[in-house]
């Protein structure tokens, strides 16, 4: 690093450095600010956009509480053109929709649109279990236990294996269902849920 014995030689020192380099200061200072523009409006894009999406998933969530046929459609488009976690969301809420109509096969493929749409794995936790009910009144309990075994995480095992235990009797595993509840009942889930598991493994029989 040079070292300038006065403020006279600093400033010619400098002089001579916008001499030479000037415009290429000045095109990186227009540049610098062009990217720094250009992140500022799509950040701002980015958030405007998310808001809308917000806003129109609302919109989508209270208007689906008529359960009219166009109303469905409405959302199921919304779902399409939403593949993100406000369109797994939309699944969630339209899956409802079509149970309660006993749509079950619309309700299921909702349910796999949903989850392509988000990576959040607490999302596709509640949507897999969603899924493996809707193929249990399918009776599809092997596609179900497919499904179950998509969920991961502690805060899981007592539902699932709930829901285990009904697939694993519907095939006539009596002891599988028990095994499946005993796991339910010694996990850490609500003291409920536990009650429930205990009283279905006292109706199965010896």
């Amino acid at each position: 690093m040079e070292i300038y014995s006065n403020e006279n030689e600093q400033a010619d020192a400098l002089r001579r450095f916008f001499s030479r380099n000037g415009k290429a200061l000045v095109l990186g200072v227009i540049l610098g600010a062009g990217v720094l523009a250009g992140w500022h409006y799509w950040n701002s894009h980015e958030t405007n956009s998310s808001r809308e999406t917000s806003a129109a998933w609302q919109q989508v969530v209270s208007s689906l509480e008529n359960s009219k046929p166009q109303t469905l459609e409405a959302a199921a488009r919304f779902v399409s053109d939403n593949r993100n976690t406000y369109g797994a969301l939309a699944s969630l809420e339209l899956t409802k929709r079509y149970v309660d109509l006993n749509q079950l096969d619309k309700a299921a493929a909702q349910l796999k649109a949903g989850l392509q749409d988000t990576d959040d794995a607490g999302l596709q936790s509640v949507l897999n279990l969603r899924l493996a009910r809707i193929q249990l009144q399918q009776k599809q309990p092997d596609d179900a236990l497919k499904t179950l075994d998509q969920i991961k995480g502690d805060a899981w095992v007592a539902i699932v294996a709930d829901v285990r235990g009904e697939a694993l009797l519907s095939k006539g595993d009596i002891k599988g269902a028990r095994e499946a509840w005993q796991k339910g009942a010694e996990a850490n889930g609500s003291s409920a849920l536990k009650e429930m598991l205990q009283m279905k493994m006292n109706n199965l029989p010896s």
